[in-house]
């Protein structure tokens, strides 16, 4: 579309439970911008729509939680030839997930899914991007996947964003207002959390640095393999680092990662781990195999 802006969240009069009837419809209600793809979006500005058809094999719909499979990689037949790489609405849906920004889902009519539409296309509201890896999919490419989950919030709205807007300019909101939402999402044993951060004295194990925020020291709990569908790692001490937010946040991101022998990979360093701290290695083997990605 020729439109520079790109909308977050719902749509002005489009409420969840429209209906399309194919995407010529979709483009004109600005609820989805491609004209085919199925992610519309850009690795500066974060994806604000997917479309969910039944177009990869590799794609698991569960209503409100999806596994979705990235771009790229298929010849015009639909068929996977090639690896697909972070780049385009891959890209794009990574950076939704680094901003929490939510992102429309519309499903389309597919035969084997008993969420989708009979016919045509069926926006089914917001969802926000919760994790991203890659893996070796059905047809033996690499592929990205993306899990979404559902966003419980019918009146959520992010400001339009442009990829061209760089300045500081603008007024900004004066009398921003405050909404509640909420997310499906797995409820960790914080007990099992806070001990080991105490067992830290809150120091990250990758930069040593201990936070302090208002007097109060700060760290992060990082699970090594991923809680919830589709990894299901356990909330266990051997699946738990202690991190500062930076570290967090890379090492989630696939930024780095950890040898067996507790050296990083990514960047430089080795991981510092207390002898009452016993990790296992298979976790660290999932990482370096679904989330490290070489100059990340």
């Amino acid at each position: 579309m020729a439109n520079s802006t790109r909308q977050f969240g719902h749509i002005d009069g489009i409420q969840p439970g429209a209906t399309f009837k194919d995407y010529s419809s979709m483009n004109a209600a600005g609820i989805h911008r491609q004209s085919q793809s199925g992610i519309s979006g850009s690795g500066l500005e974060g994806a604000d729509s997917i479309v969910v058809s039944g177009g990869y094999e590799d794609d698991q719909d569960l209503g409100d939680e999806i596994v979705y499979t990235g771009q790229g990689g298929r010849d015009s037949s639909g068929k996977q030839i090639a690896d697909q790489e972070l780049v385009r609405g891959n890209l794009a849906l990574v950076k939704s997930q680094l901003e929490g920004l939510p992102v429309r889902v519309i499903r389309g009519a597919h035969k084997g899914n008993p969420f989708a539409p009979k016919s045509g296309y069926r926006y089914d509201g917001l969802y926000v991007v919760d994790s991203h890896w890659h893996e070796e999919g059905k047809s033996g490419f690499k592929i990205w996947r993306f899990r979404l989950v559902k966003l419980i919030d019918n009146t959520s709205k992010v400001a339009s964003q442009s990829a061209d807007d760089g300045d500081l300019g603008g007024s900004g909101n004066t009398t921003p207002t405050r909404k509640a939402s909420q997310i499906q999402r797995i409820v960790r044993d914080t007990k099992i959390a806070k001990s080991l951060k105490k067992y830290y004295s809150y120091k990250c194990q990758v930069c040593g640095i201990c936070l302090m925020a208002a007097g109060v020291p700060y760290a992060e709990a990082a699970h090594i393999k991923p809680l919830g569908a589709p990894h299901n790692g356990p909330d266990t001490i051997d699946n738990i680092l202690c991190l500062c937010p930076n570290h967090h946040v890379m090492f989630d991101f696939g930024s780095f990662s950890i040898n067996d022998d507790l050296s990083l990979i990514g960047i430089e360093g080795k991981l510092y781990v207390g002898d009452k701290h016993a990790i296992n290695r298979d976790y660290l083997i999932f990482h370096r195999a679904f989330f490290y990605t070489k100059n990340n």
